[in-house]
């Protein structure tokens, strides 16, 4: 193959892929109506769900402009050489693979993050501000963007480093080094995320002595849960909108619950949603998540490894020397619809997780609890009840509302 016939299957692929998202988004835009549903009185009012229907169409069509601006950058690049241009201006300055890499890297990175700011602004301060959502202060979002600029240097250039200087020593068994490598790596941020990363961005507090605590800790107990800690975020700090979460592993289980979603929910109902995060524990979703995003890292270097000492992939890029950073843009675009096929596999397996969770959920809370907790999250957040099935099918980790609340209900049928 030569480096032209490569280029084309690299622009195919990227106009392919944006043209496939932008029909499966436009699809989820035909099941928006502000006549509410029939299957959606009694938890929604006429009000809040036009609102939630214009809160849907404004983030449609920013995520349209965003989304579109961001492709023709990049089909700009591919046209006019641009990462190769990248490429000769890093080599200009060192030598050193890991040098050019790290520099090669941390420009596109910057660059297209600056190229963000606008839209992240637009985002948060206006899109989210309409629909009372945003808490985020002036002073915060720049100690974000400053905090997360050092992070991603500090973590993401130590990992890219180390992956290429592995590349440069280990020859046929880079694949094997680096899946290693990768794999302590990702266990390592999944048992200390919350005491390490998290505090960088919020303030987490104990869960204080009281019947939310006693009750929690009760549903622990009942499913020999072994239960480090609870802690609180200050989740307002930035926006309305509630979550809760489960991190760790083995001695180190930690669940973390938003202000806002404690300032939402009642006892019953927050118990619920722990209980359901502690069904993804029991039911080993986290561990089948950990082995499975370890799997696909291990296929992906390894296919990437057949490609890397080929010049074949830095040259449809329009660079005359080979590199290990073009060679992973360019494997990048061609391995995407492998990703998106995979992507869906995944969220298909996720959403069946979801569905297990609940029903552990049901069988140690309170009926009803669990409907009522996540009808609530729905309209604080401003949910799409109503999205595609296609575009559930393709995008959606977590089955839509409607359907899940009725495999819920068909549940607590079959209990009485």
């Amino acid at each position: 193959m030569t480096p032209n016939a490569l280029f084309v299957i690299i622009i195919f692929i990227a106009i392919a892929s944006f043209v496939f998202e932008q029909w499966i988004g436009y699809l989820n835009t035909t099941t928006r109506s502000n006549i509410l549903p029939h299957s959606l009185r009694g938890f929604y009012d006429q009000q809040t769900y036009s609102k939630q229907q214009d809160y849907e169409r404004d983030n449609y069509r920013f995520e349209l402009l965003s989304e579109t601006l961001s492709f023709f950058v990049a089909m700009s690049m591919l046209w006019f050489s641009g990462f190769a241009w990248v490429d000769a201006l890093v080599r200009g300055y060192s030598a050193l693979a890991i040098v050019q890499a790290l520099l090669f890297f941390g420009i596109l990175g910057f660059v297209s993050d600056l190229m963000n700011i606008p839209f992240d602004i637009y985002h948060t301060f206006v899109i989210e501000a309409r629909y009372g959502f945003n808490k985020t202060s002036a002073k915060t979002f720049i100690y974000d963007k400053l905090k997360g600029w050092l992070l991603a240097a500090i973590v993401g250039g130590g990992v890219l480093s180390l992956i290429v200087f592995i590349y440069e020593r280990s020859g046929a068994w880079f694949w094997v080094l680096a899946w290693i490598s990768i794999s302590i790596f990702t266990l390592f941020l999944s048992y200390f995320y919350t005491t390490l990363l998290v505090p960088l961005f919020n303030k987490l507090e104990p869960l204080p002595k009281g019947e939310l605590r006693d009750s929690i800790e009760q549903v622990a107990r009942k499913t020999n849960f072994n239960l480090k800690d609870i802690s609180i975020m200050d989740g307002s700090k930035r926006s309305t909108h509630g979550n809760a979460y489960f991190s760790g592993f083995g001695r180190k289980k930690s669940i973390v619950l938003f202000d806002t979603l404690i300032n939402d929910h009642s006892v019953d109902e927050l118990t619920a949603i722990l209980a359901h995060e502690i069904g993804h524990y029991k039911k080993k979703h986290v561990l089948k998540g950990l082995l499975s995003g370890i799997m696909q890292t291990g296929v992906l270097l390894f296919v990437l490894s057949l490609l890397l000492k080929s010049p074949l992939l830095a040259f449809a890029l329009g660079a005359s020397v080979q590199s290990f950073h073009l060679a992973v843009v360019a494997f990048g675009i061609l391995y995407s619809p492998f990703s998106t096929v995979l992507g869906i596999v995944l969220n298909g397996m996720s959403r069946n997780h979801e569905y297990e969770a609940d029903r552990f959920a049901l069988s140690i809370s309170k009926p009803g609890a669990l409907q009522e907790a996540l009808k609530r999250l729905s309209v604080k957040n401003l949910s799409n009840l109503t999205p595609h099935p296609w575009y559930v099918f393709v995008h959606y980790s977590h089955p839509a509302l409607l359907q899940r609340l009725a495999a819920i209900q068909s549940v607590e049928v079959e209990k009485e």
